[in-house]
């Protein structure tokens, strides 16, 4: 694929589109459309016992925005993945451009976990996660979610449906249902970075609250 800039990758997902490498090496970037896509239902996230116990009882701190491209770095810093230097650096530009964002989990000053996207009215595009200690990327989900909430968002997208986001709450939809989704959402408006930034207890407090 030659040319992909970042407005041509707003373009992807604005008709329901993503990109992928084969691997950290691999030059070629492809784009997705699944047949069946994974959404995160914003009001349908669960939390178990032992992850809203973690939660209530962790030192770890949530920041938003705080090192983008670290959290891009640690979702690759994978044996298999499909984020290359390319994509990597066209993230890195839509997040300068306010259209991409990431969730992080930090201990004192050390990144162990979080998760990034991309935004688009309101439709936000799970892209990947990642965990150096226990349940860490849970916690970055559970803020995320949590985030998107009180933004405004209506639609999480998690491109696929993996065990790991099933348990969590997220479905499989087809892809006429996606898209249809994706044009309300789109249209809509949400701002990533109005909500505030809380401790993971509250984020407990609160989906408790309203589950």
């Amino acid at each position: 694929m030659s040319d992909l800039t970042p407005e041509v990758l707003l373009q992807g997902y604005a008709i329901g589109i993503f990109p992928m490498a084969e691997s950290r090496t691999d030059t070629e970037i492809f784009w997705v459309d699944p047949e069946r896509r994974g959404v995160m239902p914003l009001d349908s996230f669960h939390i178990s016992r032992s992850l809203a116990r973690a939660m209530r009882r962790t030192t770890f701190e949530v920041r938003v925005d705080d090192d983008f491209d670290a959290v891009v770095a640690a979702c690759a810093d994978r044996a298999d993945t499909w984020i290359n230097e390319e994509i990597a650096s066209l993230y890195a530009a839509l997040h300068t451009k306010g259209c991409a964002h990431s969730v992080e989990i930090w201990d004192n000053e050390t990144l162990v976990g979080g998760v990034y996207g991309v935004t688009l009215g309101a439709a936000f595009f799970g892209e990947s996660m990642f965990s150096r200690r226990r349940d860490a990327s849970k916690m970055a989900l559970a803020a995320l979610v949590d985030r998107l909430k009180s933004a405004g968002f209506k639609l999480f997208d998690t491109q696929f449906l993996t065990e790991h986001l099933a348990s969590l709450g997220a479905v499989e939809i087809t892809r006429r249902v996606y898209h249809a989704q994706l044009d309300h959402a789109k249209m809509q408006k949400a701002d990533f970075t109005a909500a505030e930034v809380i401790p993971l207890r509250q984020v407990v407090q609160r989906m408790t609250q309203t589950s």
